[in-house]
């Protein structure tokens, strides 16, 4: 697997995002209040809302146009919703993060 530095945990504030931007895709990269990390599709399957706008509890999102609840582990709309965003492995060493962006690269070829 192929690693992309992405910066420091410390550059993601606790139950908060940011947003990478890749040619193919925007990806939002959240920090839970457990300091897990996550990065998934930087938009809402409902209607394309910016996830890394959204609140952050325990490990999913709530978007901030439809409060649709997202799963950050897999991109899954949770309860009653259906949808999924991509989610992308992320690798934490040191305090720096890494992400892998092979599965977009694939899944653009396509």
């Amino acid at each position: 697997m192929q690693w992309v530095a992405i910066g420091h945990i410390d550059d993601i504030p606790l139950r908060g995002a940011r947003c990478i931007k890749t040619p193919m895709a925007n990806i939002a990269v959240f920090r839970t209040a457990a300091n897990e990390v996550y990065a998934i599709e930087n938009r809402c399957p409902h209607k394309g809302g910016p996830l890394s706008e959204g609140i952050v509890h325990g490990r999913s999102v709530t978007c901030p146009l439809h409060n649709w609840n997202i799963s950050l582990e897999n991109g899954e709309a949770l309860g009653a919703d259906e949808g999924q965003v991509q989610s992308f492995p992320v690798h934490l060493e040191n305090g720096y993060l890494s992400i892998s962006l092979e599965n977009l690269h694939l899944e653009a070829a396509e």
